[in-house]
């Protein structure tokens, strides 16, 4: 099968961030990341726009920018960026743009801006107010939830492209109902649900997650709940996913596709990573902007990478005999190698400490799920769709 085009997640301010999340892993990768200005300068990232623009096949050449917290930059870079995007953009070629934030500085400007140049939007949001606050804390210690909540209103006003992605531990994944009550009730179309898995060096998850099987019982009463009353109505990628692989569409996340490797990391100082959960000197492919030699490369051919490849591969090759002979294998695939440290009931490592929860979800879905890729086979709209 032909590598995918890869996807650069472009993080022009690094690990900057003015939240203190409780389940950040990111910060702390600024040890890991060399010495490096506040931000990507403009010419490393006039070369990045023109380098991605070149190795995109297009019709249409996809941006993602990410942290740290982007819009710490200002809106003037985001200006100077999409200035450059147009000034580079080949002819017939569509860009589009994407950009992932807490939320804290969306005001009506930045709104306004992000409608015009039709940007969506990743909005971090954890539900009611009392689980938000508990985890995404501002850097003085503050709570942040009437922050999210103004720039979700400012980004609806002006009919932005919002998903929410909210990050499920042990407060949040414990109240389903309550909490995908309180997305349904803000008027969330399109929705995320990224268990937290967040362990130490020996491979013992924090207190701030949620029991595997817990994440299980709130992805199975979520599911009821939304394909009786939300099918439709609300996109929720998880349910998504989950509906391609028994309706027989290539996946869509790297998390539960077969291999991966072909969503890498641009740091601000022009370093490429194999993956933004690898952020080490491991997994350092090369730099942007450097000469051409062991470090120095262009994002050209970058998909056929034999370290990115292999990096990729690894994931189906690494798989335990337990995983292989599953019955939800071709839902789950292992999910993501960032999280296998447990052991397979027979004692084999290489399990994923989220198998209790995936094996619950996907077996407890599957049957609706197959009926539904029937119906939707059938020429059907999913909203008639009756479970």
């Amino acid at each position: 099968m032909p590598r995918r085009e890869c996807l650069v997640m472009a993080k022009p301010a690094g690990p900057r961030c003015n939240f203190r999340c409780a389940y950040c892993y990111y910060l702390g990768k600024a040890a890991n990341l060399p010495k490096a200005p506040g931000r990507m300068d403009r010419g490393l990232l006039e070369l990045y726009i023109a380098q991605r623009l070149e190795s995109s096949p297009g019709p249409v050449t996809h941006f993602e920018w990410h942290g740290g917290e982007p819009t710490l930059l200002g809106l003037e870079y985001f200006r100077t960026i999409v200035e450059i995007q147009k000034r580079l953009r080949p002819e017939g070629r569509r860009i589009s743009n994407a950009i992932q934030t807490n939320g804290s500085l969306i005001d009506r400007g930045w709104a306004g801006f992000l409608a015009r140049e039709s940007f969506s939007v990743g909005l971090s949001l954890d539900g009611p107010a009392r689980f938000h606050n508990a985890y995404r804390k501002t850097s003085a210690g503050g709570a942040s939830h009437h922050m999210v909540m103004r720039a979700w209103r400012l980004l609806r006003e002006r009919g932005v492209f919002c998903n929410i992605l909210c990050v499920l531990a042990s407060l949040n994944a414990a109240e389903p109902e309550e909490t995908y009550g309180f997305f349904r009730g803000i008027g969330a179309s399109y929705l995320q649900f990224l268990p937290l898995v967040s362990a130490d060096l020996a491979g013992t998850p924090s207190q701030l997650a949620a029991e595997p099987e817990a994440l299980g019982e709130f992805l199975c009463r979520v599911f009821d709940l939304w394909i009786k009353e939300d099918l439709g109505r609300i996109v929720i990628q998880n349910f998504d996913e989950a509906l391609k692989a028994v309706h027989g569409v290539p996946l869509s996340l790297c998390i539960h596709r077969e291999t991966c490797g072909d969503v890498v990391v641009l740091e601000r100082d022009g370093s490429l990573y194999a993956c933004d959960h690898f952020v080490d000197q491991d997994h350092l492919l090369g730099r942007l902007g450097m000469s051409p030699g062991d470090l120095g490369m262009s994002l050209g051919g970058l998909a056929r990478d034999p370290r990115l490849v292999a990096f990729g591969e690894a994931k189906r090759g690494s798989l335990p005999a337990y995983c292989r002979s599953c019955e939800v294998l071709s839902s789950c695939n292992g999910g993501c190698p960032k999280d296998r440290f447990a052991l397979t009931p027979d004692g084999e490592a290489g399990l994923s400490w989220l198998c209790p929860a995936y094996r619950r979800f996907f077996t407890h879905s599957r049957s609706a799920l197959t009926r539904l890729s029937a119906h939707i086979k059938a020429g059907l709209k999913p909203s008639a769709f009756e479970a």
